[in-house]
């Protein structure tokens, strides 16, 4: 099971934190991931000052993740490593 914490902070939030909340969302039911995936807010990470909104995967920090790059991160970081432990 993957952890999936997404930074709510107020940074982040500016940075369209909300935006990347409802593509999870949406692409974790679309691939039918909900036994295999939580999703979860988290505070500040500490990595405010990249672009991009930053997501705790168990225990990987990634940062930059945009509206534009979201597929090929959701694709590599989620849907594949969920993939794999199946």
């Amino acid at each position: 099971m993957l952890i999936v914490q997404i930074c709510i902070g107020s940074a982040c939030h500016l940075k369209g934190s909300q935006k990347i909340v409802e593509k999870l969302r949406n692409a974790v039911s679309e691939h039918k991931l909900e036994d295999d995936v939580v999703l979860a807010g988290s505070f500040c990470t500490g990595k405010c000052n990249r672009d991009g909104v930053t997501i705790q995967i168990n225990d990987d920090i990634h940062t930059g993740v945009t509206p534009e790059n979201f597929d090929g991160f959701f694709k590599k970081n989620i849907l594949n490593v969920v993939k794999e432990e199946s």
